[in-house]
């Protein structure tokens, strides 16, 4: 927040049923975030769902239609006060279909937690969301190896299934083994907030104090205001209040902004985080902003905020170096996926594949390759086939990272490093 202790974004993040939701409502009751009237509360509505049984994903997971699946869906996000962060938990989707959400969960983070099924071990959106999380920045992670009171808290399997994340980690994090990997309990509670006997043999931090141990994140105010937008409101006695994570920048009321690619200038009434009113925002926030002279028709999701005075740049081309994560055959110039960027879901074109690179050391391996496939990792031109805000990753870096998906896939991550403004009209 703006005053008191620093604030930071946390993202849960892992394979579909790991148990990202129970862990994070378990973490919220157990340090006190919820009360048991809050249990009771909910306790009541899920009955009318048929199900009986009490579970603190029910927390996180609010819609009707969430709770009758047991799926999450869309974001969460959650206040957790500790002792030394005030955070707001997001509690990303694992499964396959809601990877776009997860995308944008991603791109608002500083720090992730990723929640690994003990018995399971490392699966398909265990790699895919350790990625994503790399190439949006975030550059500390906690590993909770979850479910160990179905692995009968063995320290023995706790450490092979351990080495197994450290090795799937290490694709996207050369530091791996230096995180913590905490041994928990969700549905059982064991070793979030407090220690068991069960699990004597370990003598690493709880969650909870792995939490308190992260890194503070940079807080860059130096760049120019940036602030992606995930939805707008229009709230009636107030007017138009857009709702979006601040990126970079401050933004104070009385600054006079536009929104790209939409293009279309207000000022800024007044800036609310948690319900409480902000004298200035700083990256990180999680914020509404009330505008004035705009209509909620007038922009969307995708549009990124910044002041009027250096305005969010809009692409007509893009020079980007990704790395081909899954595709069937192979990528040549003229595929159209979509991308993914912050909260923006764009159709693009592959115009070029300018360089085939070493994935390992970025040395150029081939000039002009006619085609590029899964491994390989390559310096491409993309055309973005409607309006698009990007920034190149020398200037505004937290806007530069992106996820390219098709056919139920993430097909390729990448950076922008160069681009081509697109002219007014």
């Amino acid at each position: 927040m703006a005053q008191g202790k620093p604030h930071m974004n946390l993202i849960f993040i892992g394979h579909v049923d790991s148990g990202k939701s129970t862990t994070v409502g378990t973490l919220l009751f157990q340090t006190g975030s919820y009360s048991e009237q809050d249990k009771a509360k909910i306790q009541k509505e899920i009955e009318t769902l048929g199900k009986v049984e009490f579970e603190f994903a029910y927390f996180l997971d609010k819609s009707a239609e969430e709770r009758k699946k047991g799926v999450t869906i869309d974001l969460s996000h959650e206040k957790l006060s500790t002792e030394k962060y005030d955070f707001t938990i997001i509690d990303a989707p694992g499964h396959v279909d809601f990877i776009k959400n997860m995308i944008t969960g991603a791109s608002e983070a500083d720090a992730a937690v990723l929640v690994v099924d003990g018995k399971e071990g490392v699966m398909t959106q265990t790699r895919e969301h350790t990625y994503l999380a790399r190439v949006f920045g975030i550059k500390s992670l906690i590993i909770a190896i979850n479910k160990m009171d179905l692995l009968g808290y063995d320290e023995t399997k706790y450490n092979n299934v351990k080495n197994e994340i450290i090795k799937a980690v290490k694709m996207s994090y050369p530091n791996a083994e230096s995180f913590n990997y905490v041994p928990i309990s969700a549905k059982e509670g064991s070793n979030l907030v407090k220690r068991v006997e069960k699990m004597s043999w370990y003598k690493g931090p709880t969650l909870l104090e792995a939490l308190n141990a992260l890194p503070l994140p940079d807080r860059p105010t130096q760049l120019p205001l940036r602030v992606p937008i995930e939805d707008v409101y229009s709230i009636q006695g107030v007017g138009t209040v857009p709702v979006g994570k601040v990126v970079s920048g401050i933004m104070k009321p009385g600054d006079k902004i536009i929104f790209e690619p939409s293009h279309v200038t207000g000022e800024v009434k007044s800036v609310e985080m948690h319900h409480q009113k902000l004298d200035q925002a700083l990256p990180g926030d999680n914020i509404g902003f009330n505008v004035r002279g705009i209509e909620k028709d007038q922009i969307s999701r995708g549009d990124v905020a910044g002041l009027a005075s250096s305005a969010p740049t809009v692409a007509s081309e893009i020079t980007a170096q990704i790395i081909v994560l899954q595709h069937p055959t192979a990528i040549a110039a003229g595929y159209s996926p979509v991308l993914h960027t912050h909260t923006a879901q764009v159709p693009i074109k592959f115009v070029k594949i300018l360089k085939r690179l070493d994935p390992k050391t970025g040395a150029v391996v081939e000039e002009n390759p006619a085609t590029i496939k899964q491994g390989d990792a390559a310096i491409v031109q993309l055309q973005p086939l409607k309006p698009l805000s990007i920034e190149k990753a020398d200037n505004i870096p937290q806007l530069a990272g992106f996820a390219i998906r098709d056919m139920g896939l993430t097909v390729a991550a990448g950076r922008c490093i160069d681009l081509v403004v697109s002219k007014k009209e």
